[in-house]
């Protein structure tokens, strides 16, 4: 059927009044909209619109609503009326649709002639449009081929059910006779909304500046004009999620993003569990379109960059490996960025030489309260490194293993640098390690990692050594 849209023009020859029932070009029919959009990819629509009901039982048409509307979730209130009935009409108008809703009913094709400009008609009647399209012509049996040669499909009539918009429809039992508000509010998958950062790091004054846009997508097929929107910072359950059961536990790797969870309400309204992001103004959420809207603009907030690396275990490295540039900061009202932050990536820029911003990496973050501290990840350094060593290993006991490991941290740097050295494999099902000697006082993370808080001079290297024992 690709081959239908480059062979056939179509032409549909209609009455006015069927015309202008259909035609696209009829502008918006929605009302006063208001938009609710969560995280994940579900929104509420809200729309009020002014209808004349006459007395009676008659149908309502809705176009103009979303194509991917969860009909079930639909909610119709006028005063004085009752709904008896819903339909949701989503097989749009398309030349792919036109033709398979032809099969069986006779149309006309129009050729003509490249060489002398003629033009032929000839009614035929479709058959099938399987893979392409099959027609009976007087006595003989066609198929509509793609052969280049200028040709129209005219149709005399749209079919009942194929809809230029995706259009709601409701029967309504209506009292009196008069044109009232009429409130549609139904939920919709094909909008979705997601927080990016943009952080301009000062390392020299220890500072970033933030702002946070608003990224709007729709998908929905369907434009949303001049929409009141509400953002949502969170994800309501769409049901009951399977239960995980029993799962292998995974090493602790590298810390995440989130170092401590905040403990700071932040200055915004809340609905249940979740924080409200309204949208100053009204806008329109075209269909297809990205849109970004700002929510969060400060300057000056402390921040600092460390370096950190963590052993998963007690192995030999083969080489040196780069540790993890982090940028650390806090979102608290005193000292931080001041809100709670949605979900979304976070970008940093550091100013070059010549005091041009360039971009020094990325890292996602999760729903953050305020008054969190973060540790965002930018990319591996290259000039700092750290070597793993295993010095000994040995059997004190049939249960008693005893490991002497040695860290190598690196700086070609021309500055002091500090790594946070972490030891992961401390604490697994059937073991537990524990530290019998260090040559620099760690701190317990956790009952499976210890970390060393280290300074490396410039241009130079330190050395760490510890001695753990593991009883199985």
């Amino acid at each position: 059927m690709r081959a239908l849209a480059s062979l056939c023009c179509l032409t549909l020859a209609l009455g006015a009044a069927s015309a202008a029932a259909q035609d696209p070009a009829a502008g918006n029919a929605q009302g006063d909209l208001s938009v609710t959009i969560y995280n994940g990819g579900q929104s509420l629509v809200q729309d009020i619109r002014q209808i004349s009901f006459p007395a009676g039982r008659t149908r309502q048409e809705f176009p103009d609503v979303s194509a991917q509307i969860r009909p079930q979730t639909v909610s119709f209130s006028a005063a004085g009326t009752a709904i008896v009935e819903q339909n949701f009409d989503y097989d749009l108008l398309s030349p792919n649709a036109l033709m398979q809703k032809a099969v069986g009913e006779t149309v006309t094709l129009l050729r003509i002639n490249p060489a002398t400009g003629a033009e032929t008609r000839e009614r035929a009647k479709v058959l099938a449009v399987n893979g392409g399209v099959v027609l009976e012509i007087g006595s003989r049996i066609e198929i509509l081929r793609d052969d280049g040669l200028p040709v129209r499909v005219i149709f005399d009539k749209i079919p009942p059910n194929l809809r230029a918009k995706p259009t709601l429809s409701i029967t309504v039992e209506s009292k009196s006779t008069g044109t009232r508000p009429a409130t549609l509010s139904y939920l919709t998958g094909g909008l979705g909304w997601a927080a990016d950062y943009v952080s301009l790091y000062d390392e020299k004054a220890g500072t970033i500046d933030v702002q946070g846009w608003v990224t709007l997508t729709n998908t929905t097929g369907t434009t949303f004009d001049r929409a009141r929107t509400l953002l949502v910072a969170g994800t309501p359950s769409a049901g009951n999620a399977a239960s995980s059961g029993g799962v292998y536990r995974p090493r602790p790797v590298a810390p995440g993003e989130l170092r401590r969870a905040g403990t700071e309400t932040a200055p915004r309204e809340q609905l249940g569990d979740y924080y409200l992001y309204p949208l100053a103004e009204r806008t329109t959420i075209a269909n297809a379109q990205t849109k970004q809207v700002s929510f969060l603009d400060v300057a000056k907030v402390p921040a600092q960059k460390i370096y950190e690396y963590t052993v998963a275990g007690f192995n030999n490295m083969t080489e040196p490996q780069s540790a993890a540039s982090v940028i650390k900061f806090s979102s608290s009202a005193q000292g931080g960025l001041g809100d709670a932050l949605p979900a979304g990536t976070v970008r940093f820029y550091q100013r070059d030489m010549r005091g041009d911003p360039q971009f020094i990496g990325e890292s996602r973050i999760g729903h953050t309260p305020m008054g969190s501290e973060l540790g965002l990840k930018t990319g591996d350094a290259f000039d700092v490194k750290v070597k793993a060593t295993v010095v000994s290993r040995e059997r004190r006991s049939p249960s008693i293993w005893r490991s002497s490991m040695s860290y190598l941290l690196t700086n070609a740097r021309p500055q002091p640098v500090t790594i946070d050295l972490v030891q992961r494999g401390l604490d697994w099902y059937w073991d537990d390690t524990r530290i019998i000697t260090e040559s620099r006082k760690s701190e317990r993370l956790d009952s499976d990692g210890t970390r060393w808080r280290v300074t490396v001079p410039a241009n130079g290297e330190t050395t760490i050594t510890a001695t753990f024992e593991t009883r199985y």
